[in-house]
């Protein structure tokens, strides 16, 4: 595929998400910054006040705002209404490319709309795998089906390219390029950024106790795994009366019917809306040890040297557990309680998580994403892929 060596390659990057802006963000800054790309952002908004936060944070405006969330919504919803918005962009800003992120329902479909317009799609952050389709659901199955639509694929780590090659993916079609997120995160926690939360911001203010960071919203966990989540947490409070728990709630009403009768009576837990970006890194860059679901935060505290347990059955992201930097301990109340006792009461096994390689990144995720996008245009060569093992 090449392109005039005097127009810039039109990248169309679709999102909408807070993981996926995040994502996206230092990969937008650093087109805006290469003569040889000229992005167009085109968010799809579900996560609409905190699409924006992270927006501002970063300092991006969208070019294109399809504003597709409604109360409700379904997945089919989501997925005709991101097809149909993306497919009428597409054919009034004629991008070169379509870049999607992640797993999400939005970059499915943007993949589809890329694909039907015989674009060239871009999969940032490709060949993660928990080998259940159903497991995380609907995030497997569209990572499976984004891949089948890629004309790039640009894993994170190795593994993940080898779960791409297993599958009978092309090696020339694959760039091992490290996660945005790490890029992301590092610039981030060159700034401290208040909560805006009294009782949050004196617990990260003040260096004589432990803090832990709890975060919890996945739909696989909703219901009772969420309620033993809850259960977990409050224990350890109770357990652990010198410890903080800090606990920023997702807003969906279904996590928080099931965690807050659990957590929301005891003084050393606190509950709070769910963070601004900035606001987050600073948290935990100050926590001791991150409780989480999340896959974006599964990446992040290994590159701030923070302990992780994996409050999942699976994961699709297992360098941090064979790294020892994370442990999957699942949604059991007992294990959660006993494995983050053990951080929080044996210095040894503290120590021997909280060390700084980090599987997912070293901060130039975006400039091997450039070089291999430049390449399938042909102005420019792939550099070498990411190789944890080097750092």
């Amino acid at each position: 595929m090449t392109n005039s060596p005097a127009e810039p390659i039109d990248v169309m990057l679709v999102y909408g998400t807070r993981p996926e802006a995040i994502k996206m963000a230092p990969l937008v800054h650093a087109l805006n910054h290469d003569a040889r790309f000229r992005p167009i952002v085109a968010v799809t908004g579900q996560h609409r006040e905190m699409l924006d936060q992270v927006h501002n944070f970063f300092g991006i405006a969208a070019d294109v705002d399809l504003d597709i969330h409604s109360p409700g919504q379904t997945l089919t919803q989501v997925t005709t209404r991101t097809l149909e918005g993306v497919g009428r962009v597409i054919e009034d800003r004629r991008p070169d490319a379509v870049f999607v992120q992640g797993d999400t329902t939005s970059a499915f479909a943007a993949a589809l709309a890329g694909f039907y317009h015989e674009l060239p799609v871009v999969h940032v952050e490709a060949g993660l795998r928990t080998g259940d389709i159903w497991s995380p659901f609907p995030e497997e199955g569209n990572r499976r089906l984004i891949g089948q639509l890629a004309a790039l694929h640009l894993p994170p780590t190795p593994a993940s390219k080898e779960n791409l090659l297993r599958e009978n993916f092309a090696s020339e079609t694959i760039h091992v390029t490290g996660n945005t997120v790490i890029d992301a995160l590092l610039d981030a926690v060159k700034r401290y950024v208040p909560s805006g939360d009294a009782a949050l911001d004196a617990a990260v203010s003040d260096p004589s106790h432990r803090l832990v960071l709890v975060t919890a919203h996945r739909r696989e966990s909703w219901g009772a795994p969420m309620e033993r989540i809850g259960e977990a947490v409050a224990r350890l409070a109770r357990e652990h009366p010198d410890v903080v728990f800090a606990l920023p709630v997702h807003r969906n009403p279904k996590v928080r019917e099931a965690l807050l009768p659990h957590v929301s009576v005891l003084s050393n837990i606190i509950v709070t809306e769910p963070l601004a970006y900035g606001a987050f890194c600073t948290v935990m860059n100050r926590a001791d040890i991150v409780l989480t679901d999340s896959g974006g935060v599964q990446e992040e505290a290994p590159a701030l040297s923070k302990p992780v347990l994996v409050l999942r059955e699976n994961t699709e992201r297992p360098e941090a557990v064979e790294f020892g930097v994370a442990r999957l301990v699942g949604t059991d109340s007992d294990r959660i309680f006993a494995e983050a006792s053990r951080l929080l009461d044996d210095a040894d096994a503290y120590a021997a998580m909280a060390h700084a390689v980090n599987p997912y990144g070293d901060g130039r995720a975006c400039q091997r994403v450039l070089a291999a996008t430049a390449e399938l245009f042909g102005r420019g060569e792939a550099v070498a892929d990411f190789d944890p093992a080097r750092q």
